[in-house]
């Protein structure tokens, strides 16, 4: 019964932020959060002396006791536990951790930041979360002609990558080594960022980067254009189910206050005991 009582307790502070002890779980959560992703960027800066150093370490081994302390504790609470350790929040909780204790390559404490999303959830924002179902709305209606748009822009990135190798890899074969080293031309030309780092000398090669230039400009401008298209037909989508709603829920209470009404007139009419005269 102890155990019970207690883990009820716990969750209602971990899960629930309608609490003071909830609020201020939280607080401290999001707070550790932001200190811990500015800890990691200072950690990048050159010149930094040993105690620094070592402050910034210590720092960190504390968050992550802090964060694992959390983890373990979301996992007890939660009434689904597989659900929630392969739900977005708990694969990104692990990630955030997983490489202190195992001592991976890849520092991957910058996924911490995304611990922040639990922002909408806490502080109850319905407009955000009104404005997250028509972008899920919106990416859902156009989710055919977005996998269309991506598997032909990947088919002519490989094609823009073959023509500007055979255009320039004979006057640049240190820059056009093979079609596998084009394929960063042909990401940077598509999306007109054009670094700088590879470029055409040839006049073949300048005639086929300005063709791929302007199949670039479509690329761009294709999917914001179905996107825009999309959000403002799941906008008219959204605004037409509130307006049903609204209608059903007038209907209703008008209904409830005619049949509320029907009973007091009838009620009314019914004659009391003392009005009945005796038969003569």
């Amino acid at each position: 019964m102890t155990q019970s009582l207690n883990k009820s307790n716990i969750k209602s502070v971990i899960e629930r932020s309608d609490t003071p002890a909830g609020r201020r779980f939280d607080g401290v959560i999001q707070t550790l959060i932001i200190l811990s992703v500015i800890s990691f960027t200072l950690e990048t800066m050159p010149g930094l002396s040993t105690w620094q150093k070592l402050l910034l370490t210590g720092f960190e081994v504390f968050c992550v006791l802090v964060f694992t302390l959390e983890y373990v504790s979301r996992i007890w609470v939660a009434e689904h536990k597989l659900k929630f350790i392969f739900s977005f929040y708990g694969l990104v909780d692990l990630l955030a951790i997983l490489p202190f204790y195992l001592s991976f390559g890849v520092d991957l404490r910058t996924l911490r930041a995304f611990r922040l999303l639990r922002l909408f959830k806490i502080l109850r924002l319905p407009k955000y979360a009104r404005a997250i179902r028509r972008i899920r709305l919106a990416l859902a209606l156009i989710k055919e002609e977005l996998i269309l748009f991506l598997s032909l822009s990947g088919v002519l990135l490989y094609l823009s990558s073959v023509g500007i190798y055979y255009f320039e890899h004979a006057a640049q074969p240190e820059v056009f080594t093979s079609v596998l080293h084009s394929l960063w031309w042909s990401l940077i030309t598509l999306t007109t960022v054009g670094y700088g780092d590879m470029y055409p000398i040839t006049a073949g090669g300048k005639l086929f980067t300005f063709a791929v230039l302007l199949v670039g400009l479509g690329i761009i401008s294709i999917p914001a254009g179905l996107i825009a298209s999309a959000l403002s037909e799941a906008r008219d989508i959204a605004e037409d189910q509130a307006a049903v709603n609204r209608d059903s829920e007038d209907q209703a209470t008008k209904d409830q206050a005619d049949e509320d009404q029907g009973y007091d007139d009838q009620k009314g009419a019914e004659p009391s005991i003392g009005s009945v005269k005796p038969d003569q």
